[in-house]
């Protein structure tokens, strides 16, 4: 059985930094893509970050380019999302998720298997 935890989420003001933790179990991590996903209060699922485990090739989304970075762990059931310059926009329960293509793609009806999620606040 695929499962995807999150870890690192909390509180931060404008301009602080966070780094987010999925870990899987399960399944084989090199096969896939591990995505994260963020989504806001009356607000849709949003892509915004993915990475090929087996070559480490990513894919942001423009909303968090250049201020967020993801990267395979050492541990190779582990990816990390580091999250600078946060802005209050960027609050939003993120979630992990993980897909069997091995496409950089960010739609949500994509992935196979999500996380529970953990809370992101950024306060002004």
């Amino acid at each position: 059985e695929v499962q995807l935890v999150e870890s690192g989420g909390g509180s931060v003001q404008t301009g602080g930094s966070l780094r987010l933790s999925c870990a899987g179990s399960g399944f084989y991590f090199d096969n896939y893509v591990i995505g994260w996903f963020r989504q806001a209060p009356g607000k849709e699922r949003e892509g915004i970050s993915c990475i090929k485990k087996i070559d480490g090739s990513t894919h942001y989304a423009d909303s968090v380019k250049g201020r967020f970075t993801i990267t395979n762990g050492n541990d190779k059931d582990m990816v990390y999302l580091q999250m600078n310059s946060l802005k209050p926009e960027d609050t939003a329960v993120y979630y992990c998720a993980a897909r069997r293509a091995l496409g950089l793609l960010l739609a949500v009806s994509g992935f196979d298997s999500w996380g529970q999620g953990t809370q992101v606040t950024v306060s002004s």
